[in-house]
């Protein structure tokens, strides 16, 4: 896990940074050769590393129903992302890690309390104008035995922690593109990879809610911009890793409390 000291001549070489990013924890790796210089055809390994690992979690396979092809599934999906990165990289992939600090599990809570908020305010608005698919994770928990729900948890942390990998090396390569290749500031850099990432988030959760648009661009798009404040502020992909895992956790055990209390009045 790589650890970062920033000097004072480092952080003024990166003079635009947002209120809301911690300096002490440096700038983003990689857009700017730091800790190493990545090419326009080394982005695409990383890009279809990225997708190979999501077509790895999603694929149709039989085997993926037992419990260790669902845990190979989920391993995969962060896996094959990772290598590409460190194919192109080298050591140099270990960049999106910071060491954990006090105020990195702040972060971690923080966010998620957002998140959350946010969230319940956007479907409530979302839902009163348009159609919205049902969550197919709340007809999972309610068919599970107490071990399954307990399997489920666990198996949601690789999970979750790739649906970060997935999506902040596609972040990290609009912001090359954008800053180096296209030469747009830091900030308005910043700004497009972090709505484009929750787009292309959005996008990977279309077969799950029936190609509803509005709902995963919208819905799930918004919370992606909100996750990533997690990794925007702190360059630690584990902070926006424990907020998602935080956060979903919530929803999960809420939707298992209502169907508890359902059962209990039948």
């Amino acid at each position: 896990m790589a650890e970062y000291d920033t000097t004072d001549s480092e952080l003024s070489d990166a003079p635009e940074f947002s209120s809301h990013e911690r300096r002490s924890a440096g700038d983003f790796p990689f857009y700017r050769g730091s800790p190493v210089a990545l090419s326009g055809a080394q982005w695409a390994v990383v890009l279809i590393g990225t997708a190979f690992g999501f077509a790895a979690l999603t694929a149709p396979l039989e085997f993926y129903r037992t419990t260790a092809g669902g845990f190979l599934a989920v391993i995969l999906f962060f896996a094959i992302p990772l290598a590409a990165l460190g194919l192109v990289a080298g050591s140099g992939w270990t960049a999106l890690f910071r060491k954990l600090v006090l105020r990195d599990v702040l972060w971690m809570i923080g966010v998620a309390v957002a998140n959350l908020a946010v969230s319940v305010v956007i479907v409530l608005l979302v839902r009163n104008l348009f159609d919205m698919s049902a969550n197919p994770v709340g007809g999972m928990l309610g068919e599970f035995s107490q071990s399954e729900r307990a399997l489920f948890y666990l198996k949601t942390i690789p999970q979750l922690f790739g649906e970060e990998v997935v999506s902040i090396l596609p972040f990290l390569a609009i912001l090359w593109l954008c800053h180096t290749r296209l030469a747009i500031a830091r900030k308005p850099a910043v700004i497009i990879a972090w709505l484009g990432a929750a787009v292309l988030f959005g996008a990977m959760h279309l077969p799950t809610y029936d190609w509803n648009a509005v709902q995963c661009f919208l819905v799930i798009g918004s919370a992606r911009v909100m996750l990533l404040i997690g990794y925007i502020a702190t360059k630690n992909i584990l902070v926006s890793a424990g907020a998602h895992i935080i956060n979903d956790w919530l929803i999960f055990t809420v939707i298992v409390l209502v169907l508890g209390q359902q059962t209990a009045a039948l």
